[in-house]
């Protein structure tokens, strides 16, 4: 937001910049053009005088004295004529049959002055040509041409470099105050913005301080009421969690206890509904615990998602690998073959111990689920700029409707109520990858069975976002 401010309100500072130089430029040189024209006339003034008195008196010494201290002076040569275009003076390399000359000559007999045209620039180049008759009225004696150099009005790139300056100083004032400005306005929101993003992951919000112009600080202040409030709300919450399984596990705990004893002293008639029992308590107690799971993992996707997690990185092959025989005794107890198909190291943006909890979940799921002979298949590779760890497995799968649920809480499908579970691990392996920024996709396996992938960005793809 900074930048867009800061660009609009340069671009008007650029305009107003523009607007009061490039007026002053012209100016500028148009006022040393008039200066110098004017500088010209008078010397030209001066040589027709002369030249009239040297047409009434006979004697056109003074004249040509004067035309060629001038010309030695300035190096502006000059040349004079009388009505019968005859060259009286001629100085500086410049004579009377030159066609420039004999145009000018022609105009200013007919009692016409020639003046130059157009305004000088610090990049003009030759030299410009005045002419003025001799005499006044309809009695013209002659005619004076003058070719003045445009070096005479060099300091018109002066000025112009002056009034650049002045230009530039402003300018750069213009930026310093645009900055200074933006920062104060935009800064309160950077703040406000972290405090939010904070607040909408769950964690504890610090005050937005309250600073920039009166409406932003009274925006700061009724966010961090909000705030106190909201976090004050989120905390009871994780507390209730907290509190109500440590209670619920020390009733728990007792309760497995007096049960293990009872199983001596029971005939043999109440096996099945002391097996029940335990079966219904060890359950609670992975209800438990996967409920836990559950809040740490949202907790912890919530700092994901406010924090730079860049540079986190794992090897996820060697992590799947490493889970995979980890469930290798327990695949050959159920009777499903697990095979891990070994590859190239490929680089993903999560912590091993998040890989490893997330292949455990889709492991548990394909070897409970897929059923005894069933073969489970688990790989790693890289897919464009993403990583992805897919399980694999030949059982049962999904129903096409089953699909758009699978991955929500506490969902099991009607096809495996029989399978012990609580309905959360998928859920659990979605906040995990889903605080890093990736995602869990469920597909058919072909040419049966269900496929998962979990997709992650590789460590390049993660840096460079």
């Amino acid at each position: 937001m900074r930048t867009r401010v800061l660009t609009v309100v340069l671009a008007f500072a650029v305009l107003a910049v523009a607007g009061f130089a490039l007026p002053l430029l012209g100016v500028t040189a148009s006022q040393r053009t008039q200066q110098l024209v004017a500088a010209r006339t008078a010397d030209l003034d001066r040589f027709a005088s002369l030249a009239e008195q040297a047409a009434e008196g006979g004697d056109s010494g003074a004249l040509t004295a004067e035309v060629t201290r001038y010309t030695e002076l300035y190096g502006e040569a000059v040349v004079v004529v009388d009505a019968r275009r005859a060259p009286v003076v001629q100085t500086g390399g410049m004579h009377a049959a030159d066609p420039a000359v004999a145009r000018l000559v022609d105009a200013v007999l007919r009692n016409q002055r020639v003046s130059p045209g157009g305004t000088l620039r610090p990049w003009s180049h030759g030299a410009q040509m005045l002419a003025r008759p001799v005499g006044t009225g309809t009695r013209v004696s002659g005619a004076v041409v003058l070719r003045a150099s445009v070096r005479a009005a060099a300091d018109i790139a002066l000025r112009w470099a002056l009034v650049l300056a002045g230009a530039g100083l402003f300018a750069v004032a213009c930026v310093l105050l645009a900055r200074a400005a933006t920062r104060w306005v935009v800064r309160p929101l950077h703040r406000l913005d972290r405090a939010v993003g904070a607040l909408a992951a769950g964690l504890p919000a610090e005050h937005a301080r309250a600073g920039g112009p009166p409406e932003l600080r009274q925006l700061a202040t009724g966010f961090n009421r909000m705030a106190d409030a909201v976090t004050t709300a989120l905390e009871q919450q994780r507390r209730l969690v907290a509190d109500t399984s440590h209670q619920l596990r020390n009733p728990l705990a007792a309760l497995r206890l007096r049960i293990d004893s009872l199983q001596s002293r029971l005939p043999a008639s109440a096996t099945r509904t002391y097996s029940g029992v335990t079966a219904e308590l060890e359950r609670m107690e992975q209800l438990l615990d996967d409920l836990l799971a559950l809040a740490n993992a949202e907790h912890r996707a919530g700092e994901l998602s406010v924090t730079d997690g860049r540079g986190t990185r794992c090897d996820a092959t060697a992590v799947a690998a490493a889970q995979a025989r980890l469930w290798q005794p327990l695949a050959q107890q159920g009777g499903v073959r697990l095979e891990f198909a070994h590859g190239p190291a490929v680089l993903m943006a999560c912590t091993e111990g998040e890989l490893a909890q997330v292949a455990d979940i889709l492991l548990d799921n394909a070897i409970k689920y897929a059923g005894e002979g069933a073969r489970v298949e688990t790989r790693c590779f890289t897919e464009g700029a993403d990583a992805v760890f897919e399980v694999r497995d030949d059982g049962p799968g999904l129903a096409d409707g089953e699909f758009v649920r699978a991955g929500t809480r506490f969902w099991r499908s009607e096809r495996h109520r029989e399978v012990r579970g609580s309905g959360l691990g998928l859920a659990i392996a979605g906040q995990l990858v889903g605080g890093r920024g990736g995602r869990v996709e469920f597909a058919v396996a072909e040419p049966r069975g269900l496929l998962v992938r979990v997709v992650l960005p590789t460590e390049q793809n993660e840096a460079t976002t």
